[in-house]
């Protein structure tokens, strides 16, 4: 005979507190419950109000540099390790859990144009006004000790940029043209050049590792290819491009910040017409760079704000500034895909969390259950009025709300000007160019 025994296990009816407080099943039956969306709307849109007083996005600076922070590098193995380099020439490596200065050398007579981290961690490399590529270690110097480069090579002319390749012994510089450089040779093993009087920065490929890219002063983005003899392809845009970072999950997809105030995302197999326009800055946007999972990027620009834009949207999602922060010269996003650092005018490196409202430190697994329940709450109502007009709004320095006010006027004039144009025109005389066709000139292959 069979005999069938029900079987309970008690963690599913007993609360997780020190009292034997019995948990009540529920029925989810939704005829059971008529009430329930208006609730979770409810809900909602507390949620959505909580998040915007929590959400205090500052959470430290690194004071110590006597001039502006022109660039910034992130160590590929430590998420404690980061480096800066300043206008005066001076390098700081940093340590940021405990927010301070591990060493600080004088690397460069000018500005530090460019550093980047070897890919193994072990050492990195720094080019400045003075012509010279310099290597040096990572470790701390001890105590009395000096701080020495490992290798200097001499260059012709000034280095604007510089990048690491990610798997190789190898690095490209760039300034009347691209080099790419093998750290045991003092001369160049390959240069690209392509009619253009200087570049501006050069960005390696973190997935298709032999490729590369770089902004030149013809209002050009150039592809290079390692193992060919010469670029690849072109793209002429309406105004300069400052820099670019490539994509770290999308292999053929880069974004680049201009002096037209926006930001551009392009796939290189169509170099046409741009992905995507990334608007809302108000001024020149002079860097930008991927968060790790490759959703969203942070740029910096010369409006003193930085933004953080979702990688398939128009608008960013995220604005911070401060009273004190000046032009927003680098930024970085940490290798966590918590935090963002960026360097100023005004010699201070700021470190800001990604999401402005989350909480920091371990959270219990009730409060953590809460956080997620809420999460998905209004990601649910989203696109009720009330609740996007909450979560989208955000204060902005009066400076920069009149003169995003301004641009819309100027924006919505020159729409006007254009419809009247071809009103009164023969049909067919003036095309219909959508924004993302507006500002790629042309594609050289």
């Amino acid at each position: 005979m069979k005999v069938k025994v029900l079987s309970r296990n008690p963690d599913d009816y007993v609360r997780e507190t020190k009292l034997d407080i019995q948990r009540v099943p529920r029925n989810y039956d939704p005829t059971l419950h008529p009430f329930e969306v208006c609730r979770e709307y409810t809900r909602a849109l507390n949620a959505t109000k909580l998040e915007r007083v929590f959400a205090k996005p500052f959470v430290a600076s690194l004071d110590g540099h006597r001039d502006g922070v022109n660039c910034m590098a992130k160590h590929p193995k430590s998420l404690s390790t980061f480096l800066s380099g300043a206008c005066d020439g001076e390098v700081k490596v940093w340590n940021l859990p405990k927010r301070e200065c591990l060493y600080t050398f004088q690397a460069h007579e000018g500005f530090v144009r460019g550093i980047t981290v070897r890919f193994c961690g072990t050492s990195f490399f720094t080019v400045g006004d003075d012509k010279t590529i310099k290597q040096w270690k990572m470790e701390v110097p001890g105590y009395g000790e000096a701080v020495e480069p490992l290798s200097t090579v001499l260059g012709k002319t000034v280095f604007t940029g510089l990048d690491h390749h990610h798997r190789d012994g190898l690095f490209a510089t760039c300034g009347q043209q691209v080099d790419i450089w093998d750290e045991q040779r003092s001369s160049p093993i390959r240069s690209f050049s392509w009619g253009v009087d200087s570049f501006s920065s050069v960005r390696f490929n973190k997935v298709q590792t032999e490729l590369l890219a770089s902004c030149a002063s013809d209002r050009s983005i150039v592809l290079y290819d390692m193992r060919e003899a010469a670029p690849l392809k072109k793209v002429i845009m309406t105004m300069v491009s400052n820099t670019l970072c490539w994509n770290p999950m999308e292999a053929y997809h880069f974004t680049s910040c201009n002096e037209d105030y926006n930001l551009y995302t392009y796939d290189m197999r169509n170099l046409h017409k741009p992905l995507m326009v990334h608007e809302d800055h108000v001024s020149a946007v002079l860097d930008v760079d991927y968060s790790p999972t490759g959703a969203e990027f942070a740029s910096a620009s010369f409006d003193k704000t930085i933004r953080i834009f979702p990688k398939n949207e128009g608008h960013s999602r995220e604005v911070y500034h401060t009273q004190r922060m000046q032009h927003a010269i680098s930024i970085k996003w940490s290798a966590d895909n918590r935090y963002i650092l960026s360097g100023s005018d005004e010699m201070n490196i700021r470190l800001w969390k990604a999401n402005a409202s989350e909480k920091l430190g371990v959270l219990p697994p009730r409060e953590r259950d809460v956080t997620n329940y809420r999460k998905k709450l209004t990601e649910k109502f989203k696109h009720f009025p009330q609740i996007r007009r909450i979560a989208h709004h955000r204060h902005l320095p009066k400076a920069i709300y009149n003169q995003a006010k301004e641009l819309k006027e100027m924006k919505a004039a020159r729409r006007r000007k254009e419809r009247n144009i071809r009103l009164h025109s023969k049909p067919g005389t003036i095309p219909i160019l959508s924004e993302k066709q507006k500002h790629t000139v042309s594609v050289v292959s």
